[in-house]
């Protein structure tokens, strides 16, 4: 999810200031535990998008203070925004860190793999605990889309759980096989022959 898009949708709900998007943001995530967005995030994007056009400046409403910046869309970022929701999300699964993690520490003789994973599985068990806690505190008639934000969040994690499995299961035979090699290409001018 891209906090721009996001920032661009809640302005494109109604004219915002900083400290309001940040709230509304933390409240559309599921609150701080779930993504922390912090002040100069939402500062910066907002100096960037107003760079880019994405937003102009807007008069405060009567009710509040005038010394509050408040931001409103432009066709630019409605463009933008229209694009966004129209445009498929592409989580990549493939870039996995801890993977990494594996594929070096197998040929690194000093470090305990066995302790690694089972690092990896105690952080990702206290992780399922946490979700699943905050999940039950949630009230299913006011609260449905962050329980269904949980439920993707614990299935993710439960994959994870059988994937450590199944890494250990066959981690024997993945150390026979050789480590992957870089196809290097020379660089320079061709020979001339």
């Amino acid at each position: 999810m891209s906090v721009r898009h996001t920032l661009l949708g809640l302005i494109a709900q109604q004219p915002r200031y900083g400290y309001e998007l940040r709230a509304a943001f933390t409240a559309l995530a599921g609150g701080r535990e779930n993504w922390d967005v912090t002040p100069a995030q939402i500062y910066t994007t907002l100096n960037r998008m107003l760079t880019a056009g994405l937003i102009r400046e807007d008069s405060s409403p009567v009710d509040t203070p005038s010394e509050k910046r408040f931001y409103a869309l432009t066709p630019a970022g409605r463009e933008m925004l229209e694009d966004w929701f129209n445009a498929q999300v592409n989580s990549a699964p493939q870039q996995d860190e801890f993977h990494l993690k594996l594929m070096l520490a197998r040929s690194l003789e000093w470090v305990n793999l066995p302790r690694m994973i089972q690092a990896q599985r105690s952080s990702l068990y206290q992780e399922l605990h946490r979700i699943t806690t905050q999940r039950q505190l949630l009230d299913p008639a006011r609260e449905l889309a962050h329980i269904l934000l949980m439920d993707k969040a614990i299935m993710h994690l439960e994959a994870d759980l059988r994937w450590l499995d199944m890494v250990e299961a066959r981690m024997e035979d993945v150390q026979k096989q050789p480590a992957p090699e870089p196809e290097l290409r020379r660089r320079g001018r061709p020979s001339k022959n």
